[in-house]
C-alpha cells in the first residue's frame, strides 16, 4: 500500500511540475500572445489541421502540441526557441505540412510546440534572376511569384503546389526538370537561419559547413531556416508535355516498362519522363481491373524536336503528335497537377492539400530490373483493393545528375542512379487498426520484395519521403552514432558522417531534433575520420 501511495505521489507531483512548467513557458511567450494558440483557443484545431498534408494524421487521436506559434516576424521565432530551450519543450517547424510521417506537427517527445511559418511567405524575384523566398511559402506561391516576373524563368522544384519550400528545400527537392537542372538544393546560393542560440545567420556568418548541411540534410535538424536565396533557371518560351496511358489488358505492359529502363540513358538532358504505375478499374471492361502505366513527360523544347528523338530512343511507346501539347513552363505546372492549363494562376496560391491519406516509401535502382521482377510487382499490386490506389512512381535520373558530385550537397543519390521509385498506398486515418495494419504491411512486403533490385550498401532512401520504418532516434536520452547511421546512411550515404560533425558543432545538446533528425556525437567526440569513438 505504501508503495502504491508513493508511486501515486510521484505521478501527481510530476503532473504538477509539468503543469507549472507549461504555465512558465506560456508566461515566457506572453509578450506576443497574438500569435500563440493553445487548445483553449477556438482557432487551435483549425490551424493545426489546416496544413496537415497527409490526412492519415488528421485525426482526433495522437499527440498534440501544447502551443502553436504562428510568427509574424523573426523575433517571434527567436523567442520561441529561447523559451522552448529554457522550459524543456521540443520544437516542430512546419511550412507546408507535407511531412510523410507527420513530424512537422507531431511528436512523441512530449511536451512539444509547433512553429507554423505560414505567415512568412514573401517571394521576391530580383533582376539578376535570383529570388529570396521565405520558408513559409509554398512551391505554388513561389512559382506564381516567378511567373509574375517572367515566363522564361523557372525553378527545379516539385509538382505539388501546396508543399512548403521550407521542408522541400531542406531535404533536396526535385521536379520535371531534374535531368536538365538537378535538385532544388543545387540552386541555393544563400539562406537565413536562426540557430539554437537565437542568432540570425546568413551563409557568410554560418560558415560553409553549416550552409552545406542545410541544403539537403533534413528539416528541423540544424536550426530554423527562415528564408532561402535561389538561383533561377532559364527555360524556353515553349515546352512540350505528354501523358500517355497503357494498361495490362491491352498492351504488353511488362515489356514496355522494361524497355523504358534502357531508353533513359539515351534521353537528352532536356527530357524528363516519369512512369506512374497504378491499379485501376478498367475503362473498357466493367468489373475488371488493370495495371496501368502513365508515361508523363516534359521536354524543354518543341514537339518537332521531341517526336524524332522519341522515335529513336523509345519507339516502343508509340508516341504520336496528337499526344503532345506545347505550352509555357508555368502552364505545365498547372497541367501536371490537374488544373486547366489556360486557367488562372491563382490556383497556385491555394495552400490546401489535395493529397489522400497514404503510407509512402522510396528506393533507388541502379541496374535495369528483369521482366520477371515487374511481373512480381503486378501480382502484388493486384492483392490490394483498387480503391486504395496502390502506386509506384518511377522518376528517370541521368542527365546532369551524373555530373554532380554526391558530396556537393547532403543529397548523395546522383551518378549511377538509373531511376527513383516512390511507393504509396492509401491508409486512412479513420481505418480500424486491422485494416490500417494490413495496408501498411502490404507496402512493407512490397518494399521487402524489391530489396533484390534496389540499390545496396546501403539501400538508399529519400529523406523528403521520410520513412520511420527505417529506424528512429531514441525518444528519451541520447541516440548512438551506430543506431542513427542505420537510417542516416540510407538517406545521406557517405555524407552522414559530415552531417553528424556539423550537428555536433552547431547543436551539441541536440535541441533541434525529431524522431529521425541527425544527432550529434553527444559527449563522445569523433575521431579525425569522422567516426564515433564510442556509442552513447
Amino acid at each position: 500500500m505504501m508503495r502504491f501511495l508513493l508511486i501515486l505521489f510521484v505521478l501527481l507531483f510530476s503532473v504538477k511540475i509539468s503543469a507549472n512548467g507549461h504555465e512558465d513557458f506560456l508566461q515566457c511567450l506572453s509578450h506576443f500572445s497574438e500569435v500563440i494558440y493553445t487548445p483553449k483557443n477556438s482557432s487551435y484545431s483549425t490551424i493545426l489541421h489546416s496544413a496537415i498534408g497527409n490526412h492519415r494524421f488528421n485525426t482526433s487521436t495522437g499527440p498534440k502540441p501544447l502551443v502553436i506559434i504562428t510568427p509574424l516576424n523573426v523575433s517571434h521565432i527567436q523567442a520561441a526557441i529561447t523559451c522552448s530551450e529554457k522550459h524543456g519543450m521540443q520544437i516542430r517547424v512546419r511550412s507546408g505540412g507535407h511531412d510523410y510521417e507527420g513530424l512537422s506537427y507531431l511528436s512523441w517527445m512530449l511536451p512539444f510546440v509547433v512553429i507554423d511559418l505560414f505567415n512568412l511567405r514573401t517571394v521576391t524575384v530580383a533582376s539578376d534572376n535570383t529570388a529570396w523566398v521565405k520558408a513559409g511559402a509554398t512551391v505554388g506561391e513561389f512559382y506564381y511569384g516567378i511567373a509574375e516576373k517572367s515566363r522564361t524563368l523557372a525553378f527545379p522544384a516539385g509538382l505539388c503546389p501546396s508543399v512548403g519550400v521550407g521542408g522541400h528545400f531542406s531535404g533536396g527537392g526535385y521536379g520535371m526538370t531534374l535531368r536538365k537542372h538537378g535538385f532544388s538544393v543545387d540552386h541555393i546560393v544563400d539562406a537565413h537561419l536562426i540557430d539554437v542560440k537565437g542568432r540570425i545567420l546568413d551563409r557568410s556568418s554560418m560558415g560553409e559547413d553549416l550552409f552545406w548541411a542545410i541544403r539537403g540534410g533534413g528539416g528541423n535538424t540544424f536550426g530554423v531556416v527562415i528564408a532561402w536565396k535561389l538561383s533561377l533557371v532559364q527555360v524556353p518560351p515553349s515546352v512540350t508535355v505528354f501523358e500517355v496511358a497503357r494498361n495490362s489488358l491491352e498492351q504488353n505492359l511488362t515489356r514496355l516498362v522494361h524497355r523504358w529502363q534502357y531508353a533513359i540513358s539515351k534521353f537528352p538532358h532536356e527530357l524528363s519522363l516519369r512512369v506512374y504505375i497504378s491499379r485501376v478499374n478498367s475503362r473498357d471492361q466493367p468489373g475488371k481491373t488493370a495495371i496501368e502505366t502513365t508515361f508523363s513527360s516534359m521536354f524543354l523544347g518543341e514537339v518537332d524536336e521531341l517526336l524524332p528523338m522519341m522515335q529513336k530512343t523509345f519507339p516502343e511507346l508509340g508516341l504520336m503528335r496528337e499526344d503532345c501539347i506545347e505550352m509555357t513552363w508555368i502552364e505545365s505546372v498547372l497541367y501536371f497537377w490537374g488544373f486547366p492549363r489556360n486557367g488562372s494562376l491563382d490556383v497556385l496560391l491555394d495552400r490546401t492539400s489535395r493529397l489522400p491519406s497514404f503510407k509512402g516509401k522510396s528506393d533507388y535502382v541502379k541496374q535495369p530490373m528483369p521482366e520477371i521482377a515487374w511481373e512480381g510487382i503486378w501480382r502484388r499490386m493486384n492483392q490490394v483493393d483498387v480503391r486504395r490506389r496502390p502506386q509506384l512512381q518511377l522518376t528517370a535520373y541521368g542527365g546532369i545528375m551524373n555530373e554532380i558530385s554526391e558530396s556537393s550537397t547532403p543529397y548523395p543519390h546522383r551518378a549511377g542512379t538509373l531511376f527513383q521509385i516512390h511507393y504509396s498506398v492509401e491508409v486512412n486515418g479513420d481505418d480500424d487498426l486491422k485494416t490500417s495494419q494490413w495496408h501498411t504491411n502490404w507496402i512493407r512486403k512490397l518494399y521487402s520484395y524489391m530489396a533484390a533490385y534496389a540499390s545496396k550498401n546501403p539501400r538508399g532512401a529519400y529523406v523528403n519521403y521520410r520513412d520511420l520504418d527505417l529506424g528512429v532516434n531514441n525518444l528519451h536520452g541520447t541516440t548512438s552514432y551506430r543506431q542513427a547511421s542505420i537510417w542516416g546512411k540510407k538517406y545521406f550515404g557517405n555524407n552522414f558522417d559530415r552531417l553528424v560533425r556539423v550537428k555536433t558543432e552547431v547543436d551539441p545538446t541536440n535541441f533541434f531534433r525529431n524522431e529521425q533528425s541527425v544527432p550529434p556525437y553527444h559527449q563522445y567526440l569523433s575521431n579525425i575520420e569522422g567516426r564515433a569513438t564510442y556509442d552513447s
